[in-house]
């Protein structure tokens, strides 16, 4: 019937010719995850910011499902991202922090400019399976384009060991911090890479990192890594499905971007705006026109959305492909950012590097036509590990827990994921976690929400919160529960495994 319809409606058009051909040929949903870098819970026109224009992803989500209750794997990049790829929680995943590797390698010249012979973070277990190794095994093709964070370069996790076709972007994310880079990362198996290699870009070289002459550098890496996508998008036929990872960088730090007409309709809305400029030892450089530039980079980032939603239409794939939208973790302070000014946390506490709810908690909208209910809003609590399931449902994977968990490491190999699947299709069997948590060493915080009930452990000292009253954090009431409290701390006590690379301090255990 649906085949009819289309042909009555194309005027007798063939199916093929129009690419909704391509839509039948598979049955497995493709996949698009498309995870932005530092983007707030409240940055977005949909969750309610009234400053910056996101009119394609404000009609994502009028289209699909939008969720007021999605957290992050970690308070920053590179364990929120691991909990993604692994299914884990930052209490049982390999990488709990962003450890760099870079820091103590020799330099190498790129022209005038000196750069870290070796770049990137630490690894993913190699012994744990990842998202787009199972895609894989299950016939999907893969494709990231943005930030690794996942093992430094020639470590036993990069993207052509982990079960990526195609990738380009920055292996490191420190290396992310510059948008006119001295070099980008590759590894495409179609052009017969072997591993993966750093991709020179020559007219940027051209001109210093750090100074005025560094913003004549014309290549600018956001838009490089989107067209790449694109590029990859534009080649999937339907025969085969297709599991994108589009882990865009902005608007992460530093505030720099080509001078066109987003930045300049910015400038006028902000006619007076702020200047910062620049720290000691800061990668940034100095940036004027603060707001506009930030403001700028979210919609940038926008319209890159709405030109994936126009590929996948162009392509005849928009009905049988999921794509969900969401960030790393909450909102920075840094290269001059102002996250108070754009009211950027949804009146959340906390940003990024914290596991009060700004930190954590994250937009995250679902679009899948058909399939999720239009303008359809979800309070389920889910996380980042809770990907992996999802997908594996949507892949028609079964039991993955007992297919991937590894022999030798059976008892300690851990899953903590939910699928949502039924929340997505409007079913009433869905399973709710009793928890979800979080630590991270770099401000030695534990997160730990249990229904309505938030803890949240300062260097071992705990604090108790109910966001059913107290949204922002405010009233610490664990003199008041002590009960709640000890039932917290159990759940520390159960989930936190040791980490010789990632320490934080466990709460007294009566």
């Amino acid at each position: 019937m649906e085949n009819k319809r289309f042909w009555l409606l194309t005027g007798g058009v063939a199916l093929s010719t129009l690419g909704i051909y391509a839509q039948k040929v598979n049955e497995k949903p493709n996949i698009i995850y498309i995870m932005c870098d530092d983007m707030g819970y409240g940055d977005l026109g949909c969750y309610g910011q009234k400053y910056i224009r996101t009119p394609h992803l404000d009609r994502m989500a009028s289209e699909g499902m939008l969720f007021t209750q999605a957290y992050a794997g970690s308070p920053v990049s590179a364990p929120s991202r691991a909990s993604f790829m692994t299914g884990q929680h930052s209490g049982h995943c390999e990488v709990r922090g962003n450890k760099e590797y870079w820091r103590n390698a020799p330099k190498v010249a790129y022209g005038e400019n000196q750069e870290f012979s070796l770049v990137g973070q630490h690894p993913y277990d190699p012994e744990h399976v990842v998202l787009p190794e199972i895609m894989k095994d299950y016939g999907y093709t893969t494709g990231m384009f943005g930030k690794w964070a996942g093992g430094y370069e020639g470590s036993v996790s990069t993207p052509d060991k982990r079960g990526i076709d195609e990738y380009y972007g920055y292996i490191c994310q420190f290396q992310a911090h510059l948008y006119y880079p001295n070099f980008l990362n590759r590894y495409s198996r179609s052009a017969g890479d072997t591993a993966v290699t750093r991709v020179i870009l020559e007219e940027n070289i051209k001109y210093p990192m750090y100074g005025k002459d560094y913003f004549k550098r014309p290549q600018y890496s956001a838009d490089m890594i989107h067209q790449e996508a694109l590029k990859w998008l534009d080649a999937q036929d339907g025969k085969q499905p297709f599991f994108g990872i589009f882990t865009y960088t902005l608007p992460h730090a530093e505030l720099a971007q080509p001078e066109d007409s987003i930045l300049e309709g910015y400038k006028q809305k902000f006619f007076v705006d702020k200047t910062w400029g620049g720290q000691e030892g800061s990668r940034y450089n100095p940036s004027v026109h603060t707001h506009a530039q930030f403001a700028g980079m979210i919609t940038r980032l926008d319209h890159y959305v709405g030109e994936v939603l126009a590929k996948l239409k162009e392509k005849g794939l928009d009905e049988n492909t999921i794509v969900i939208f969401t960030s790393d973790n909450g909102p920075h302070e840094e290269g001059g950012a102002d996250p108070t000014f754009f009211g950027r946390d949804g009146k959340l506490r906390g940003l990024k590097r914290q596991c009060y709810e700004g930190g954590i908690r994250v937009p995250f909208i679902v679009r899948w036509p058909g399939k999720v209910v239009a303008g359809s809003v979800s309070d389920h609590q889910c996380a980042f590990y809770d990907l992996m399931p999802t997908f594996c449902e949507l892949a028609g994977v079964k039991d993955y827990v007992k297919k991937y968990r590894n022999k030798k490491k059976k008892e300690t190999d851990y899953f903590d994921g939910i699928s949502f699947v039924p929340t997505l299709l409007g079913r009433d069997n869905q399973v709710k976690h009793d928890f979800l948590y979080w630590e991270f060493n770099e401000t030695d915080q534990i997160g730990v929400r249990m229904g309505d009930w938030k803890m949240v452990v300062k260097k071992g000292k705990p604090f108790l919160y109910n966001l059913a009253t107290d949204i922002h954090e405010d009233n610490d009431v664990a003199a008041g529960h002590p009960d709640i409290v000890a039932q917290m701390k159990e759940i520390i006590r159960a989930q936190h495994t040791p980490n010789p690379y990632f320490f934080v301090t466990l709460p007294d255990f009566d």
